[in-house]
């Protein structure tokens, strides 16, 4: 009967092998629709930042205008100019990276001509290279609007006590505190400047690159990889049915064994299979 046929799917060892089987398909199709909804994400961050690059700068006094923490995000990526003179303190940015190379960035607030603060990010130095000394005259400045980082859960915290000559990630509320004026809710990543960037500068931090990144291809590798463990388990269900089932078969072919007198040959003597199995007297 089917039922019987099936009964030993549910052996203890055949149910582990069941919840193993699938949990593991379960956290596989979970693990690829995760990559799906970092796709959407960051096709969503795409669509953002390129609506916000590509429209014109505006005087940044003007964009900032009552602008405070909370409602920073959404002017993120838009392009600003300013002018002002740079403040010779810089602070580093450091463990940063550009085109593969290990570095950190330059921190340097920017005073404007409407007395208000502004820090810049004037791009990037590789390791072991000397940090470049801000330069002195006024500038004109186009640079990209960011908001600052917060730390998180676990992350180590940068040095309270005195003035902050290296951090770990823009903190405008700790960098204010040793710079003059009223600091600007946001920071700006360098484009441009008149006086242009000089060679011996930072290198300008580009803008980010806006692609899709692995999400796709990780979401069909997960799926495959669950489709992949379901196939597995099918084939060792039908294994072991195939198996049984050659064995039963075997059991049914056995040889019978009769229970029948045996036959005699001319002398009386009896015999088996039709050899002789006694002797003549003497």
């Amino acid at each position: 009967m089917s039922g019987s046929r099936y009964a030993f799917l549910l052996r203890p060892k055949w149910i582990a092998f069941h919840v193993l089987v699938f949990g593991a398909v379960i956290l596989m199709i979970s693990l690829g629709l995760w990559q799906l909804d970092r796709l959407d994400a960051r096709r969503e961050f795409n669509d953002v930042v390129s609506e916000r690059i590509d429209q014109p700068p505006v005087p940044a006094a003007e964009l900032l205008d009552g602008v405070d923490p909370t409602t920073a995000d959404d002017l993120e990526w838009r392009q600003v100019t300013t002018v002002g003179t740079w403040v010779p303190d810089q602070v580093v940015w450091f463990n940063r990276s550009q085109n593969g190379i290990a570095g950190d960035n330059v921190l340097t607030a920017l005073v404007t001509d409407d007395g208000s603060t502004i820090v810049v990010n004037r791009g990037f130095v590789p390791l072991g290279a000397e940090v470049p000394p801000a330069p002195g005259g006024r500038f004109d400045v186009l640079g990209r609007v960011r908001v600052p980082q917060e730390r998180r859960t676990g992350e180590l915290t940068d040095n309270a006590e005195g003035r902050v000559e290296e951090v770990r990630r823009v903190d405008l509320d700790q960098l204010a505190a040793q710079l003059p004026g009223e600091v600007a809710p946001v920071y700006l990543d360098l484009v441009d400047s008149r006086p242009e960037i000089a060679s011996a500068d930072p290198l300008p931090v580009p803008a980010p690159t806006l692609d899709e990144g692995p999400h796709l291809s990780y979401a069909i590798q997960w799926f495959i990889f669950a489709a992949c463990v379901l196939i597995g388990w099918v084939l060792a269900v039908r294994r072991s049915l195939a198996t049984r089932r050659r064995a039963t078969s075997g059991d049914d072919q056995a040889p019978e064994v009769r229970d029948e007198p045996a036959e005699r040959t001319s002398s009386g003597s009896p015999t088996s299979d039709g050899a002789a199995s006694a002797t003549t007297p003497t």
